[in-house]
């Protein structure tokens, strides 16, 4: 099932490295556009094999009779991942981490493209998955009225019903002899009651997953009394308010959500790439360009990692202790002659995650490229 990935998941994925062979990181473009069929997509995923298996990682002199025996073994269980198990239903891209020496088999179907591409190293290439953390999963819609409280979380791709408060109230033709003013006054305490439980199951909800992004569907009316009922944690998990048609589909309050997310997004997007250009404008705790932002990385003293989409240099890595730089031929702190790198975003991202920090991908502005597309705001 496709999905979207998690801070945690690519984390856990940037502390693999191989000890017994080499790791094999691919990702298949899977946009209806590009492979209408699933005889396009196979072909182009062989074509990207065969460029793996071509690769200098692949055919490296220090490989070992059964490093290359590993790597011919993980290429054929790809094909076979892919021609028999992989079901793309919602899938519009996949990444695959294999490394069988070091027991690691890791497909990923994803809900969002990724460019055609493979890497064999010791690590795991994890640059073009950045994007795509956080992307809305884990999410909970809230669909809310004086009678509904439809709470859903968006997982794989998907809005997934978690809990039906569902209240129906007393119509005019119920209300027997009371007064209309009696009758009324009644309505709104149901209506209440009703609303203060949804919040209240909402608010458990946030607690519990730790202040998911949430995105409420209602009248503009309903949401300023709803509001006001919910704990300051929820209201500062909003993301935003939408309006539906009554008894939406899942599919439908999904297409309303996904906006409101991106919107969000843009939004964080915004408020740290002025951060950063706050701090870098009067020398704070900010890095700019390549060679300060990998020694910051290195360092451990990277907050947040921030790249302009597509940015990407060659850089150096220390194979002894695995610092990563701009132009150092030996390493700084153990003089170890230092390795080369294609990507050295890549190595950035590693190293940020490796030092608790997290990355942001940016999409919506063009502040970094004075800076070759790279900088960080900084821990100290």
């Amino acid at each position: 099932m496709a999905r979207t990935v998690t801070w945690d998941e690519l984390r856990n994925l940037a502390g693999f490295e191989a000890e017994k062979g080499r790791a094999i990181s691919l990702y298949l473009d899977l946009d209806p556009s590009i492979s209408p069929t699933a005889g396009d997509a196979a072909t182009r995923l062989n074509s990207l094999l065969d460029e793996g298996a071509r690769a200098d990682g692949a055919n490296r002199r220090d490989l070992s009779h059964d490093q290359r025996q590993g790597l011919q073994a993980d290429f054929d269980r790809i094909r076979r991942y892919f021609g028999a198990e992989f079901s793309r239903n919602g899938a519009h891209g996949l990444a695959i981490f294999c490394a069988g020496l070091d027991n690691v088999w890791r497909p990923l179907p994803l809900t969002e493209t990724v460019s055609d591409e493979i890497k064999i190293g010791h690590r795991l290439y994890l640059a073009p998955l950045v994007p795509l953390v956080g992307r809305g999963e884990g999410a909970l819609v809230v669909v809310v009225s004086r009678e509904l409280g439809h709470l859903y979380r968006l997982q794989a791709g998907r809005l997934e019903e978690i809990a039906d408060h569902f209240d129906e109230q007393p119509r005019r033709h119920d209300q027997g002899g009371w007064s209309q003013a009696r009758f009324q006054r009644h309505v709104d305490t149901l209506a209440q009651e009703h609303l203060r439980a949804v919040a209240e199951a909402l608010d458990r909800l946030v607690r519990r997953l730790r202040g998911p992004q949430v995105v409420v569907v209602a009248s503009e009316e309903m949401w300023a009394e709803f509001s006001g009922l919910l704990s300051q944690e929820s209201r500062n998990a909003v993301a935003g308010v939408t309006h539906a048609e009554a008894h939406a589909a899942p599919g439908e309050l999904l297409q309303l959500a996904t906006p409101v997310l991106e919107r969000w997004r843009a939004d964080r997007e915004t408020d740290v790439v002025e951060r950063w250009r706050e701090e870098a404008g009067r020398d704070g705790r900010a890095s700019s360009g390549w060679p300060a932002t990998l020694e910051a990385a290195s360092d451990g003293r990277v907050e947040v990692l921030l790249f302009q989409e597509g940015a990407s240099r060659p850089a150096r890595r220390c194979p002894a202790c695995g610092r990563v730089a701009a132009e150092e031929s030996k390493c700084p702190l153990d003089g170890t002659q230092m390795e080369d790198s294609d990507d050295g975003i890549d190595l950035a991202v590693h190293q940020t995650l490796a030092h608790g920090g997290t990355v942001w991908a940016v999409r919506h502005r063009r502040d970094l490229d004075p800076v070759e597309g790279i900088g960080a705001l900084l821990r100290y």
